[in-house]
């Protein structure tokens, strides 16, 4: 029986496309980057070779990032749905700062309810995550495609095409460019 161990442990792991164990290892390689700071040459060894080391290890856990795309233009996607995220959490805490600042500004709670494009878990997960991380939006409740979201300031009558489109638009758009 513990011969048939290793063939098993094998065919899990080949499950596992190599595009997206080559898509994790660049991912990993490009925040080990970021993260140095300094775009020397060892520290694009040290940074391969930790990336490698992450990808290897990993094995079926990898299929977790099932919608990731593995194509040349993915690393762009990522930093421009980055930077969208920063900017709208700059914006987001500004807006909150100003109504804390000034309590007569009016607020209108709500949880509104969007549907998303977004094919993949993993895509799900990263829109979900990033409305939540702005705030004044907070993501109470997903189903399938569609995200309950609790909206600090929701102007009424609002349908769920227009909620969707202030909310998670942009964020939907730079991660389609990574994610299915």
């Amino acid at each position: 029986m513990t011969d048939s161990a290793p063939v098993l442990r094998a065919e899990r792991e080949s499950r596992v496309p190599l595009a997206r164990r080559v898509a994790v290892f660049f991912l990993c390689l490009l925040l080990w980057m970021l993260l140095a700071g300094e775009w020397r040459v060892d520290e694009l060894v040290a940074g391969a070779l930790a990336a490698l080391l992450v990808t290897a290890l990993s094995g079926e856990r990898l299929a977790a990032f099932a919608g990731l795309r593995a194509t040349p233009g993915m690393p762009i996607a990522l930093l421009a749905f980055v930077g969208r995220f920063m900017l709208a959490l700059v914006r987001a805490n500004l807006d909150v700062a100003r109504r804390v600042l000034s309590p007569s500004l009016p607020l209108d709670p709500a949880i509104v309810e969007i549907e998303t494009a977004l094919h993949s878990p993993l895509a799900r997960l990263l829109l979900a995550n990033a409305i939540t991380l702005t705030p004044g939006t907070l993501t109470v409740d997903m189903e399938g495609s569609r995200l309950r979201i609790h909206w600090i300031d929701a102007p009424p009558g609002l349908d769920m095409q227009a909620a969707t489109e202030r909310i998670a638009a942009d964020f939907e758009r730079h991660l389609a460019g990574f994610l299915q």
